[in-house]
């Protein structure tokens, strides 16, 4: 049966409300997954086919689409409201996305959530750490082995994370190449890792039957997108080669 969503999250960040615009409107990449910027006006054609509802740079945007594109749902509608704190150095964001979930309400709602609060705490990293550094970005699956209820627990394993690292631990990550790296996110469902060139998102889908993912947002100048998922591709085959 199809019942409306809502998801809210309020938050401070160190950056101005135009960096914050910029990140949510052009700079998505660097914290989600790159789309194409909407058109400046209310009407305006937005990413998947979605319209412009409100539109005052820096302050207030709003996109909604009653078209989504797959079955679990109907309706999507991302809002940003922009303040300035601080005399204008640094933001205060309210972040809802809404609509309507026609499918298997409970577990997409969970989903959505658990979700957002892993982008949005991935958009303030970015914002304090990287912007406005320019983004490649390298998304990927793990393979069907990657579905078991152990999987992302095993993930965590194969990086070197003991149970006792926590969010802020400076750590020694075994990817397809050793790496230092802050963790900064932790919990049963994600683990986001910081370099001084790169954000490294790992997604435990598993939770909702779907694969591991695993995201990067590389800020260095030279990085390669088919050459980062390559090698994370190989690591995640290895992960899951003899699993579970």
């Amino acid at each position: 049966m199809s019942r409306e969503f809502e998801i809210t999250r309020e938050f401070e960040v160190d950056a101005t409300p135009d960096e914050v615009w910029e990140a949510v409107t052009h700079g998505t990449g660097a914290y989600l997954w790159p789309m194409d910027p909407p058109e400046p006006r209310v009407g305006g054609a937005a990413a998947f086919g979605s319209t412009v509802t409100a539109w005052d740079p820096p302050h207030h945007l709003t996109i909604r689409s009653e078209d989504v594109g797959f079955s679990v749902q109907s309706v999507n509608q991302l809002e940003h409201v922009i303040e300035a704190r601080d005399g204008g150095r640094r933001a205060w964001v309210r972040y809802v996305h809404s609509g309507v979930f026609t499918d298997d309400w409970d577990n997409q709602y969970d989903g959505a959530a658990k979700h957002t609060d892993f982008y949005l705490h991935t958009l303030r990293e970015y914002l304090t750490h990287f912007a406005p550094r320019p983004v490649t970005f390298a998304s990927l699956d793990g393979p069907e082995a990657s579905t078991g209820a152990d999987a992302f627990a095993a993930a965590g394993r194969a990086l070197g994370l003991t149970d006792g690292d926590a969010r802020g631990a400076e750590l020694t990550v075994h990817g397809p190449q050793d790496f230092e790296a802050v963790l900064d996110y932790r919990n049963p469902y994600f683990i986001g890792l910081r370099t001084d060139s790169a954000l490294i998102r790992l997604f435990g889908r598993n939770h909702w039957g779907a694969p591991v993912g695993i995201s990067v947002h590389d800020f260095a100048a030279d990085a390669d997108a088919k050459a980062t998922e390559a090698a994370w591709r190989n690591w995640l085959d290895k992960v899951y080669s003899q699993f579970p």
